[in-house]
């Protein structure tokens, strides 16, 4: 995975609201023979396919090879633009698409931009696996490419309006079903986490979004977790995951996101992560607070549940402390077993 672009602003480190999932997830990653919970015993033969039990499926040959795909580096091929495209933007109602607005790119994507059929399949992908009242604030959706590898999907609130948000999907790296399917659950993190049900958005940071003093102000007023799309409410999951499990390392933590310089940068994020490398279900969840919840929700989907050895274990106990989640987290895992491609 690659983290959100980083825009450093006086004596703190800000990110912009896009959040994004790409199809190689870094180096030194979690490793899972040291977390036994992680390691669920290979299923019988006929339980290969999704078995259904009352109203709760089980696939858990997909979902234990989604896990360790999230866990351990990938090794696909790359061949990275020096900038992704956006090809076409679709405007959402509900489960359906309308109204495409395509964009000018080169002759070579075409095809690509033309092929609605995949947009589609996509999109309904992504509606058969997250149930349509966790998705209402989606307004939008573009198809987008920066070549194999890369960013394979991201979100960010819609230009238009902070309560509404888009999401990005990279055409080129949906062959892969796993990795896929994991991402599209990672960016879902990030509209549950994120949306503004849980993250006042901020009129005055939306509208002037390069704007230091306007965004130091909003940050002073806010008594909670400060993301950077507004001020986070006190029963909000991100709010109360960052004060469980980031307070204490947040100054070091944005030190490093002072760092301008790119390499050196991700130089000092891998020493974060090695340094407290039991804390992170893997090494993306370290860049910031919202990639962490984010990871950590998509562990607590499609991972057995840990024993809490560890910090990282108890950010995936997180979420079973709430019932809601507990029953999301079951919708999902029935709609992969129903929907993942044979």
């Amino acid at each position: 995975m690659i983290p959100k672009t980083r825009i450093v602003i006086a004596s703190l480190a800000i990110f912009v609201s896009m959040l994004a999932c790409a199809t190689l997830l870094g180096e030194d990653p979690y490793d899972l023979d040291e977390y036994d919970t992680y390691e669920p015993a290979e299923p019988p033969a006929e339980q290969q396919s999704p078995v259904e039990s009352g109203e709760q499926m089980f696939c858990p040959a997909i979902t234990r090879q989604i896990a360790e795909l999230a866990a351990y580096e990938s090794e696909g091929d790359e061949e990275i633009l020096d900038e992704e495209l956006v090809l076409v933007t679709y405007t959402v109602e509900g489960d359906d698409l309308f109204g495409p607005v395509y964009e000018t790119v080169p002759e070579e994507y075409r095809a690509e931009q033309e092929d609605v059929f995949a947009h589609q399949q996509v999109w309904e992908y992504f509606t058969a696996l997250v149930p349509a009242d966790q998705r209402g604030i989606i307004a939008q959706f573009s198809i987008t490419t920066d070549g194999l590898g890369g960013t394979l999907a991201s979100v960010a609130q819609t230009d238009h309006d902070p309560d509404s948000w888009i999401l990005y999907v990279d055409i080129a790296d949906t062959i892969n079903y796993y990795e896929f399917t994991y991402t599209l659950v990672h960016e879902f993190a990030h509209i549950l986490t994120l949306g503004p049900d849980q993250v006042t958005p901020s009129l005055a940071i939306f509208n002037n979004p390069d704007d230091e003093d306007i965004y130091f102000r909003e940050l002073s007023v806010c008594p909670n977790y400060f993301p950077g799309e507004g001020c986070a409410r006190e029963d909000s999951y991100i709010h109360r995951f960052y004060y469980e499990f980031w307070d204490e390392l947040h100054e070091e933590w944005s030190e490093i996101n002072l760092e301008e310089d790119d390499d050196t940068y991700y130089d000092l994020l891998d020493e974060f992560y090695e340094k407290y490398e039991d804390r992170f279900v893997n090494s993306y969840a370290a860049t910031n607070p919202e990639e962490d919840i984010a990871e950590a929700f998509s562990f607590f989907v499609f991972s057995p549940k840990p024993v809490g050895e560890t910090i990282a274990e108890e950010k995936i106990l997180f979420f079973y402390r709430y019932p809601e989640m507990i029953q999301l987290r079951a919708e999902i895992l029935n709609a992969v077993c129903a929907n993942f491609p044979k």
